[in-house]
């Protein structure tokens, strides 16, 4: 069995199918030698004509030359384009296209200055090339395929696979053209040439040169140039085939000399074949051998209308209508002018515009030639497009489709596979443009898929753009993490408690809003904040811990204080005692900011922090400006200035006054409050109404208790002993009345002043000295009872009759009007201490105020007739108390 080269070597030919025979009318241009035309005015020069982006290499004013590159590109589809003449760029600008459109296209228009200069040319020697310069040489040249077809060069003489054979197309079946047939008959030694270089680069087994057995003499003209040429021998020969309509197309072609099908969708170099037309293989020559790049070429000017039918070398951009004039060009009313043969070209709706690389030819044909175009007709089902489909298609489905605009459809019976040869509507009785319904759905398609295509491209733009964005947000986050590690590493102690007691604090924020929000109770558990040396939780239990640190500091110092056994001893405990009060006031005073800053307290937490604040606050008034070492306390006497004189005496003056009235009550007011079974429960020693009540009673008491004045200034070192440390019975009940304890601390301070019998006056030294440890004593005893009230009440503290003040003016108006009073009538008493009780003179209240002070005497007085029995019992010991 032969192989295809030795079917090839014997010539022998199948045949394709479809096809048709229609008139050649060749004559009219193929007699005549290759002419000239004289130079345009203007030029017009698409951009980019082939490919889909460029950049111009020239702008408006620019001087270019023959040759002169316009354009620059980086696609491999790109080719560039070149002046051809020398002139001027006098205009960059949208003009119409040579197409059946007309659409305007990006247009470089040159005015030609008449020298038609060329720009320096470099000349090669073939052996001095690699293959890859000489592919970019023909590339930089922006040769294409002079078929018609315009396909890029370059990209065919550097295909993927290995080629067996090679094609040379010298067929030229489209009726009317003769351009090819008279470039092989003038031109056969460079088309050689040009074949030469194409066999260098691709090295196919065997060249075939194909031409119909309608040129004669052109195969004449090649078959002498190939028995010169200096190819292998065998390894090229010509080839004459028969003539029929589109015998010239590629596959079509294909097919005749091989008997092999390109399969839909393929290109020929998939078989191992590549197909080049005569007139590229002459543009090679031209560009690599003489470095010309491809600026003009031949183009067949043809028709009855023509005064000089005839084949000329026009430059790309030479406008149709300067060749028409040229030609001497008779127009006849509704005359077409098409650009190509009769079969595949196309009318152009306005005669300004260029020559491009693809055309071949410019048929302006009269009426007798090509009549009128028939009027459309209703398709018959003849099936006569089917037969002349030289690519085996269904023109009759592809139209039905077509004109229902389902281009789909009509793309699934392979439209793309259409060569637009015009057979079907040549043949077609109805007189149906099938070939412009075809054309109209593949524009369709390409747009549609144009369309897919930017949305793809601008998907995976948006892609690349989320991924940078992404991959920019991890390296900012991971460049914080490493400042934060460099930053840790650098930190030292006590950079990083501040950071921890700041995060602490932003958490407490945080636990309060949500607090503010949902309204619930939040436990602070394990969240403290450490102020000097002490400890403050965080949280409303606050209050509480602060009141409970103090009290601990205080009964240590009244302990200590129990002990003395002298007047100075008993001024050092009093003055250690004011120390530990003035510690304890500064614990209070850091306590409550730190609750400042935690979420809204509830009532109960307010009251207490308020006592909290009063009591601190007295505790710094009476401290000197930097606290007394314990060794200085004892000789503190006698380096007391005149300031602490004059207070020590105001203090004693008040402890008197306020003794005087609690004498002669004072075990009515203890049986009361022994024998009341009434129990408050800890939210009612809280509660603010109780509190003010408490308040009042109390301060009843210190007003009766400044009558008993004359008896407290004496007996000061037994009272001192006696008043240290009163004993509290351990069982006392959890619930113990705020004004029990408030009662309890003036009876205690009523019997230790009465039971001292030395008179002292107000301006000796030893009265200031006693007095001032009765105010320290009575301060520490008012921190216990500050313990006792805000822990479980499990010791009965007593509460001091100062601190008692100080609340009342923080809870209550009313009583701090009613402390006042209590207060100027003790200034009163000062001048005349150890006289008879004077009257005591009471401000006016207000009517609510009123009320509550009668409340709280009803209370008193029912509290004194149960103990009426009892009284009588110490009758004896009180009778000595002047009643009021």
């Amino acid at each position: 069995m032969l192989t295809l080269l030795d079917q090839l070597d014997k010539g022998t030919l199948w045949r394709s199918p479809g096809g048709i025979h229609p008139p050649e009318v060749k004559f009219l241009s193929n007699a005549t030698p290759i002419g000239q035309l004289p130079l345009a005015s203007t030029y017009l020069v698409p951009v980019p004509q082939v490919g889909e982006n460029c950049t111009l290499a020239v702008k408006v004013g620019d001087s270019v030359l023959k040759g002169t590159p316009l354009t620059q590109g980086t696609s491999i589809w790109h080719l560039p384009v070149h002046a051809p003449t020398s002139g001027t760029i006098v205009a960059i600008e949208p003009r119409a296209s040579n197409h059946a459109s007309a659409l305007p296209v990006n247009t470089c228009v040159i005015a030609a200055d008449g020298k038609d200069t060329w720009c320096e040319l470099v000349q090669n020697q073939l052996d001095d090339l690699s293959h890859q310069q000489i592919v970019d040489k023909v590339r930089s040249a922006g040769i294409a395929g002079m078929g018609g077809a315009a396909f890029p060069t370059h990209i065919k003489l550097n295909p993927v696979s290995e080629i067996d054979l090679v094609i040379i197309n010298g067929v030229e079946c489209e009726p009317y053209i003769s351009a090819d047939d008279r470039l092989m008959r003038e031109y056969s030694q460079d088309i050689l040439a040009g074949i030469g270089i194409i066999h260098r680069l691709l090295t196919p087994k065997r060249i075939v040169i194909a031409i119909e057995d309608n040129k004669p003499e052109a195969a004449k003209a090649m078959q002498a140039a190939v028995s010169q040429c200096g190819l292998p021998a065998g390894s090229i020969r010509v080839t004459v085939i028969p003539t029929k309509y589109p015998s010239g197309g590629e596959k079509q072609l294909i097919q005749i000399i091989t008997g092999r099908e390109v399969p839909s969708g393929a290109i020929p170099a998939k078989l191992g074949i590549v197909v080049h037309n005569v007139g590229t293989a002459y543009a090679i020559h031209q560009a690599v051998t003489l470095g010309k790049p491809l600026i003009e070429r031949v183009v067949t000017v043809t028709g009855k209308n023509v005064g000089k039918p005839r084949n000329y070398w026009l430059p790309i951009g030479t406008p149709v209508d300067h060749v028409l004039t040229a030609t001497e060009f008779t127009p006849e009313p509704d005359q077409k002018v098409i650009i190509g043969g009769p079969m595949m070209g196309h009318a152009l709706a306005n005669i300004q515009v260029p020559i491009l690389k693809g055309t071949n030819c410019i048929l302006v044909p009269s009426s007798q030639e090509i009549g009128n175009t028939p009027e459309e007709k209703a398709c018959i089902r003849c099936g006569e497009c089917a037969t002349a489909c030289p690519a085996l298609l269904l023109p009759q489905q592809l139209f039905w489709h077509a004109k229902a605009e389902e281009y789909d459809k009509a793309a699934s019976y392979n439209l793309k596979d259409c060569i637009e040869c015009g057979c079907c509507s040549y043949v077609c009785p109805s007189d149906i443009p099938l070939v412009e319904y075809y054309r109209i759905a593949k524009s369709a398609l390409k747009q549609a898929a144009d369309e897919k295509q930017q949305a793809e491209r601008a998907k995976q733009r948006f892609d690349a753009r989320l991924a940078r964005l992404e991959e920019e947000k991890l390296a900012r986050e991971a460049k914080a993490k490493e400042a934060s590690e460099r930053r840790q590493a650098s930190m030292t102690g006590t950079d990083k408690n501040a950071v921890a007691e700041a995060m602490a604090r932003i958490a407490a924020k945080k636990a309060a809003a949500a607090q503010a929000v949902t309204g619930e109770s939040i436990t602070e558990e394990s969240s403290v904040t450490t102020t000097g040396s002490t400890e403050v939780p965080k949280g409303k239990a606050a209050v509480a811990v602060a009141a409970a640190i103090a009290r601990a500091k205080a009964k240590k110092a009244a302990q200590a204080n129990a002990d003395g056994t002298d007047t100075n001893g008993a001024e050092t405990d009093s003055a250690k005692t004011d120390n530990v009060v003035n510690v304890d006031a500064n614990d209070s005073i850091s306590a409550t900011d730190a609750i400042a800053q935690e979420a809204p307290l509830s009532q109960k937490d307010k009251v207490a922090a308020a006592i909290a604040r009063a009591k601190a606050k007295k505790a710094a008034q009476q401290t000197d400006t930097a606290p007394l070492e314990p060794a200085e306390t004892a000789d503190s006497t006698s380096e007391l200035s005149a300031a602490d004189d004059k207070k020590a005496k105001v203090a004693a003056a008040v402890a008197r006054a306020k003794a005087k009235k609690a004498a002669q009550q004072v075990e009515t007011a203890a049986s009361d409050i022994e024998a009341s079974n009434t129990e408050i429960s800890v939210s009612d020693v809280n509660d603010a109404e109780a509190i003010k009540k408490a308040k009042v009673a109390a301060a009843v008491a210190r007003a009766k208790a400044k009558k008993a004045v004359q008896h407290a200034e004496t007996n000061t070192e037994n009272g001192l002993s006696q008043t240290a440390t009163p004993a509290v019975d351990s069982t006392a009940s959890v619930h113990a009345d705020v004004n029990a304890d408030a009662e309890t601390a003036v009876n205690a301070v009523a019997t230790d002043i009465e039971v001292s019998n030395a008179d002292v006056s107000v301006n000796d030294a030893e009265a200031i000295k006693k007095a001032k440890v009765a105010a320290a004593v009575a301060r520490a005893k008012a921190k216990k009872i500050a313990a006792a009230s805000a822990e479980s009440k499990t010791d009965a503290e007593i509460e001091s009759v100062d601190e008692i003040q100080t609340e009342a003016n923080v809870a209550s108006p009313s009583i701090a009007a009613t402390l006042d009073t209590a207060t100027t009538e003790a200034d009163a008493v000062l001048p005349s201490v150890g006289s008879a009780a004077e009257p005591i003179e009471t401000a006016p209240l207000s009517s609510d105020e009123l009320k509550k002070a009668r409340i709280a005497a009803t209370i008193a007085k029912a509290k004194a007739k149960k103990a009426a029995l009892a009284q009588e019992a110490n009758a004896s010991s009180d009778s000595s108390v002047t009643n009021d």
